[in-house]
């Protein structure tokens, strides 16, 4: 027979699963303790006591009647016994003799003799009631110990099989664990004690009369917002939100553990909520108990009325002793009747127990879960409601207790990880720590860069000499009211980050801010609130502006940045978007970078007469666009990347008498018309990177060039025109043909820079040295064997901007070297 101990183990469930058993559970796990006990104890006292006691009745004292009532004859019927103990049986003799009263003396024991001789000895009665124990007595009387246990050790298995089951037991485990790691983590405990300050507060500022403005609202018109100077603009109200109460600080290492616990909670819940099996994993395993409820009622009340104390047996070995029936008697029948009630009322109120099991897990639907009451009592509004086994999990804690499921929930919060976000950040990012992260940029500002941060750092606010601040893929960023202090703030760098501003805030960007550079992926990600910057300056977009976006722009509208100078478009545009032109009586400076889409209607260029300076870059033209000659006040124009290959439009350059700067690098000109010589007022030209193969000289006779570029084209020649630029400062035709310098080239005094490096030239003349001011010298990569020493008189060349081979340095007298080595 098994111990308690060993079989307690089929029940053994570790007691951090106590939290996923109901009171149903706990109640039939006692029960089936009970029923355990039970069955141990009638199987030991089978095993040490159970045996069947038989004496053989004689045919002639064999009546219906005492058959019927399983009676041996009466002595008067058997008749007496013989008058001397010689007579009878020595095995006979000795039972009679312990049978009589023990103060009688021996003869006279045998004076009353009772019943009859059977002539049967002892080892004939052992081997009579072994026959009859197997033969006449039932099955169920031998067998009942060992179903109860059975039965038992079925339902216990039953009860906790989903604790054991491979593809449950893994999500129940880590459920559990973190379920727990959730319950105790201070974390948890922080944010619901800051909901009830926060919950107080509301009251108090309630109760004292004062109305706390939640969200700004565009439909409020009758408060004093900045949405009021533009009613027709509306704004999604979590744009501009209220100000929130500072959050105090959290240990280092119990907030790192808090945001490990919400990771674990994410990924968990993606994982479970796919699937019901747990669920029906439960279910299956309770029904199968009420099955084997109505199974062991079945058969064990049909076999409860054969456990009986008397039995007539019929071994059949009469040849063997001479008798054929015997009446029995079994003297565990009563014990085992009684035990066997005691079972069967254990079994009932089980079946009970599973039948209100099945009503719960029916009655409701147990696959979904809501955390509306959580919601209520607390300021975590967002926590989602769950379902599937995520669900029912939840479901089987809150039979548990309740208070595991509100403190779970503050974990499946995004408001909640977004406090401990940023107070994990304050902890980390200090003052100090930002003040280190501070440089200066090339205008010489105060700059600071921060990346993929969790969120802002309220220390950022206490920076007040900053002057440039980038943000970069930060995906919580909260700007408070304490932005207000920032008094030098100018430039502002949002790339993939949603912004959130108080409306202090706000108001201090619409007066303060100059210039804005917002990252997106889509335009919808625009924050609503850039559009009523009024004193914005410069305004850069950089994202998907593509046309099916374009109308959303429209909505959002640019009219009312009346200050706004200069608009940066970095996208993939097919045309120039309509409400651009409301910009046009102010807007200065327009450049679009479209990322090699094609850009085909360009006529609203023509109402922004006010602009100064226009770049289309990488917008795959081919031609000028026409809309351009229209822009009277134009000075610059870059057309950077294109696919333009002639440029014979040129001429129309000739009514734009300001233009200043033509760039038309990185494009397919094969030639320069020479036209360009009626663009007086050129004083740049750029057009490197192109497929340039002769320069005309009218290009030479533009009086107010100073700077060409013709690198990396297929020019072999210099014209000896260029000559005529007097006050040429800049000539660049690096990466050429050129075998010959013009000496003509020379004759320009104010020369600075000169790079001709990567052609064939095989001498420097001499004449270079009639360029005093020359300062920026390219010369690598050509067929030089020697510099003239007259390089020593260009006074202001340097070695670091002396671009040669080092062996043609060498080729310097020593005075030269030593001239063009010494730094100012």
């Amino acid at each position: 027979m098994f111990s308690l101990t060993e079989v307690a183990s089929l029940n053994d469930v570790q007691p951090k699963y106590r939290i996923l058993k109901p009171w149903w559970d706990v109640f039939m796990d006692y029960i089936g303790v009970i029923m355990l006990m039970l069955a141990i104890f009638s199987g030991t006292m089978q095993l040490s006591k159970d045996q069947v006691a038989c004496l053989p009745i004689l045919e002639k004292c064999i009546n219906p009647e005492a058959a019927q009532n399983r009676l041996v004859c009466p002595t008067s019927v058997l008749g007496s016994a013989p008058s001397t103990t010689t007579d009878l049986p020595d095995s006979v003799a000795n039972e009679l003799l312990t049978t009589q009263p023990t103060h009688l003396k021996r003869e006279d024991r045998w004076s009353k003799p009772r019943g009859r001789q059977t002539n049967l000895d002892f080892q004939q009665y052992v081997f009579v009631n072994q026959k009859c124990y197997h033969d006449a007595l039932p099955w169920y009387n031998k067998y009942f110990p060992y179903l109860a246990l059975i039965h038992t050790i079925m339902l216990m298995v039953s009860s906790n099989f989903w604790f054991k089951y491979p593809k449950t037991s893994s999500k129940i485990e880590h459920f559990v664990s973190i379920l727990g790691r959730c319950f105790e983590s201070p974390w948890t405990t922080k944010a619901l004690s800051e909901t009830a300050c926060e919950d107080s507060e509301e009251k108090q500022r309630f109760t004292g009369g004062v109305v706390f403005q939640k969200h700004v609202s565009s439909d409020d018109n009758s408060q004093s917002t900045p949405l009021m100077d533009t009613p027709k603009v509306q704004f999604p109200t979590e744009k501009l939100i209220a100000e929130a109460p500072s959050l105090t600080t959290l240990d280092k290492k119990d907030g790192e553990q808090a945001k490990a616990l919400f990771e674990k909670v994410r990924k968990f819940r993606v994982h479970v909520e796919d699937s019901d099996f747990i669920y029906k994993l439960y279910v299956a395993q309770t029904a199968i108990k009420a099955l084997k409820i109505v199974l062991i009622l079945s058969y064990t009340s049909a076999f409860a009325s054969e456990i009986s104390f008397s039995h007539i047996c019929r071994p059949e070995i009469e040849s063997l002793i001479g008798y054929d029936q015997f009446f029995c008697t079994h003297n565990m029948a009563f014990m085992l009747r009684k035990l066997l009630f005691t079972f069967m009322a254990m079994i009932c109120l089980y079946g009970l127990v599973c039948l209100y099991t099945l009503y719960w897990l029916f009655r409701r639907p147990l696959k979904e879960y809501s955390f509306e009451k959580v919601r209520e009592e607390s300021s975590f509004s967002d926590i989602p409601d769950v379902k599937n086994d995520f669900a029912f999990l939840l479901h089987m804690v809150d039979q548990y207790d309740q208070l595991y499921s509100k403190r779970f929930g503050v974990f499946l919060s995004e408001v909640s990880e977004n406090k401990l976000r940023e107070i994990s950040l304050n902890h980390e990012w200090t003052f100090e720590k930002l003040r280190q992260h501070v440089t200066s940029n090339a205008q010489d500002e105060q700059e600071l860069h921060l990346f993929m941060l969790s969120g802002l750092p309220n220390a950022v606010f206490d920076l007040t000499d900053l002057e440039v601040l980038k943000l970069e893929l930060i995906p919580e960023v909260r700007i408070s009211a304490k932005v207000s202090q920032m008094t030098s703030l100018r430039e502002l760098h949002l790339y993939h980050c949603p912004a959130k501003v108080e409306q202090t805030a706000f108001t201090f960007f619409r007066d303060h801010l100059r210039c804005l550079h917002i990252k997106f992926t889509d335009v919808a990600e625009i924050p609503s609130w850039i559009y009523l910057l009024r004193s914005l300056k410069e305004l850069n977009l950089i994202g998907n502006l593509n046309s099916e976006h374009n109308k959303m722009i429209g909505l959002e509208s640019l009219r009312d940045l009346r200050h706004l100078r200069t608009l940066y478009l970095k996208s993939n545009l097919n045309k120039i978007p309509t409400n651009l032109t409301e910009l046009s009586p102010h807007l200065t400076k327009l450049v679009i970078h479209n990322d090699a889409t094609k850009l085909l209607v360009l006529n609203s260029l023509k109402k922004m007469t006010s602009l100064v300076d226009l770049e289309l870059q990488n917008c795959d033209l081919e031609r000028i666009p026409h809309a351009i000659f229209s822009l009277a006040n134009l000075q610059e124009l870059d057309l950077k990347n294109n696919n333009i290959r002639t440029i014979e439009e040129i001429i129309s350059f000739q009514h734009l008498r300001r233009l200043m700067c033509l760039k038309l690098w990185y494009n397919k000109i094969t030639a320069i018309p020479t036209s360009i010589g009626l663009v007086k007022s050129l004083e740049s030209l750029v057009i490197c990177q192109n497929k340039l193969e002769t320069l005309p000289p009218a290009l030479f006779h533009l009086p107010k060039l100073r700077h060409i570029d013709l690198s990396h084209n297929c020019i072999s020649s210099i014209p000896v025109e260029v000559g005529y630029l007097h006050n040429l400062q800049h000539f660049a035709i690096t990466g050429n043909k050129v075998e010959v310098l013009p000496n003509q080239l020379f004759k320009c005094s104010k020369l600075k820079v000169l790079c001709v490096g990567q052609n064939s030239i095989t001498s420097i003349p001499e004449a270079i040295g009639q360029l005093v001011q020359l300062s920026h010298l390219e010369l690598k990569g050509n067929c030089l064997d020697c510099l003239p020493f007259q390089l020593g008189q260009c006074r202001r060349l340097r070695k670091n901007l002396l671009f040669v081979e080092e062996h043609l340095f060498n080729t310097l007298p020593l005075e030269v070297k030593e001239s063009i080595s010494t730094s100012d």
